[in-house]
This record gives C-alpha cells, structure tokens and sequence, in this order.
C-alpha cells in the first residue's frame, strides 16, 4: 500500500468520487429546475393549438382588434423564453459532463502511466473500508458514460423543439421524463455508497 503510484491512484480516485458526488448533485438540481419548463412548454403548445382552432372573429372577442394575432404572437414569445430557460439548464448538465469526463480521464491516464508498477493483485484486492480499484474505475467509467448520453440525449431533444412544431412541443413532456434512468442513477449513488470510507482515508 505505500507504493507510490498506488498512492498517487488513490488520491486522484478520492478527488474523482469527490467531483462525482458534487456534480450528482448539481445535475440533479438542474434536472428539477427543468421539469416545471417542459411542463410550461407543453401547455404553451396546447395553448397555441386552442388558439389556431379558434376563430376569435366569430365571438364577442371580435371587437379587439388582432387579437388572435397579438395573443399567438405572446404565446410565440413565451415558447421562446422558455426554450432559452431551457438551454441555460442545458449549460449546466453540459459543465457537469465536461467535469466528469475530464476527472474520469484524468484517472484512467494516471491508471496507465502507470500499469507497469501496479501488479494485478493491487489492482483487484478490496477491504472493508477500500474497494479495488479495479472496480472503482469501472464505476467511474459507468458514470461518465451515464452524464455523457444523457446530455446528449437531452441536448438533441431540445435542438428538435421548434417554436411552430406544435406536436413536438406538446410531447416534449413526455420525452424529457423518458430519459430519466432512475436504475443507472442508482448505480451511481450505491458506487458513491461503496467508496464512502475510502474517500475518507487519507
């Protein structure tokens, strides 16, 4: 164990976990403050929908005039509020990714710099208080993959959300919260779990 490059692997691992558990939560707290956004976009688009099935020149309404078009123009301009609200979330889970990959990265260089002083045995031996590093770069790697597809699942559907494409608008809802993998989130937070003890070793 005082290897020095098994030590140095341990540090950067701690520093990774670590960047992992603060990043969970910012991800989290960006995907919160999303889901009421794509709830206020699909009624925005059920909204535009009720208004074009609506002929306002037929109703007492009539005696304002361009109302109809003043009122489409309100809801167009909502819709884009909210897509530019979105796509500042966006920017968030895209720094949570860039963050997670560039310290899994960092991990997984220092891991191969130096395979040749690190045997197999300390590579795959675990303790009470110390999973192998065998499988904590494997969680790791689990988790930078999760973030990365999930943004980019994310990031794709919001460039297919147009301001006049009703339908998609109006499903955009349902889309979003499909992405959710409530099973990989849970790996997650069980490898945070697992290395508890080890980030506390110093």
């Amino acid at each position: 164990m005082s290897h020095p490059a098994l030590l140095m692997l341990h540090q950067e691992l701690r520093k990774c976990f670590q960047s992992l558990k603060t990043n969970r939560d910012v991800w989290r707290s960006a995907l919160e403050e999303c889901s009421p956004l794509m709830s206020s976009l699909g009624n925005l688009a059920e909204q535009l929908r009720a208004l074009k099935s609506v002929e306002l020149v037929n109703t007492p309404l009539s005696q304002f005039p361009d109302l109809q078009q003043r009122l489409q123009h309100k809801l167009a301009q909502a819709v884009d509020t909210v897509l530019s609200k979105l796509s500042e979330k966006m920017d968030s889970l895209q720094g949570v990714r860039d963050s997670i990959s560039k310290q899994v990265f960092a991990v997984f260089q220092l891991y191969d710099q130096n395979t040749a002083a690190l045997d197999l045995r300390s590579c795959v031996s675990r303790s009470a208080t110390s999973p192998s590093i065998a499988d904590m770069l494997e969680w790791l790697q689990d988790a930078e993959c999760y973030y990365r597809v999930q943004y980019i699942q994310r990031k794709n559907l919001l460039w297919m959300l147009k301001p006049d494409d009703l339908t998609l608008l109006e499903a955009a809802p349902k889309r979003w919260a499909s992405l959710d993998s409530p099973s990989r989130e849970e790996r997650i937070s069980d490898a945070l779990f697992h290395v508890s003890f080890f980030m506390e070793l110093e």
